[in-house]
């Protein structure tokens, strides 16, 4: 018997229109409080903690309690892989309305962390860049090649047994809700986007998901990929 039920819980789940952007703004990744989430979204503390309590039984959250507060974040990539997805296939937004609005939506345009890995014109281009290279081959997908394991085991300091032992697929080629195109995930993309960030290249601006490339991330680019950021916009 199909799974009907299950389904239909689950879309349930993302129906309403809080919950769904408590999912979207977990996407950055990080656990968030759900006062913080609260004050984000912009509802009382009593709704989000109810809507919260949803997402959690439903699996798509889990939760974490540290003293007085109490920490939500996705449940694993697969939940990130599958929001990604479904916000890929949505229309996009109207154009936003404000300078605020518009400056935080071009700032998430031009790079942005999607759960683990990098997104937004950045992460595209980091991807187009790794292809030219001869690192990632895009036949039936997403492969990372052998010289782009040598890549990543060299200049980035990957570990290649865990890169071997991973559960998850080395690459996986994510839709870029923003470019319509695809972007590197998997065990390869979230290795980068982690040493990216590690060491400084890139760093997120203020509480969005939103990334920029630092001077010294401009210059690892170039000398790794022969890529110009300021080509990013």
């Amino acid at each position: 018997m199909l799974p009907v039920e299950g389904l239909a819980n689950l879309a349930g789940l993302l129906a309403d229109r809080t919950r769904a952007a408590f999912c979207v703004a977990l996407l950055d990744g990080r656990a968030w409080t759900a006062g913080e989430l609260a004050a984000h979204v912009g509802v009382a503390p009593s709704t989000a903690s109810e809507h919260l309590s949803r997402l959690v039984e439903g699996g798509l959250l889990v939760e974490r309690r540290q003293g007085r507060h109490r920490y939500l974040r996705l449940a694993d990539q697969r939940v990130a892989q599958l929001l990604e997805d479904l916000v890929a296939h949505v229309e996009p937004a109207a154009p936003a309305r404000t300078l605020r609005s518009t400056t935080a939506s071009a700032a998430l345009a031009r790079g942005r962390t999607c759960y683990d890995h990098l997104a937004g014109r950045l992460g595209v281009a980091i991807t187009d860049a790794m292809a030219a290279k001869g690192y990632l081959a895009r036949t039936d997908g997403f492969t990372v090649t052998e010289a782009g394991v040598a890549w990543l085991t060299g200049p980035l300091a990957a570990d290649p047994t865990a890169l071997r032992t991973a559960k998850r697929p080395l690459s996986r080629p994510c839709l870029d809700w923003t470019e319509r195109r695809t972007h590197l995930a998997g065990t390869a993309g979230a290795h980068l986007c982690a040493h990216f960030q590690a060491q400084g290249w890139v760093r997120r601006t203020g509480t969005t998901r939103a990334v920029r490339v630092t001077p010294a991330g401009a210059v690892a680019l170039r000398e790794l990929l022969d890529l110009d950021p300021a080509h990013l916009g």
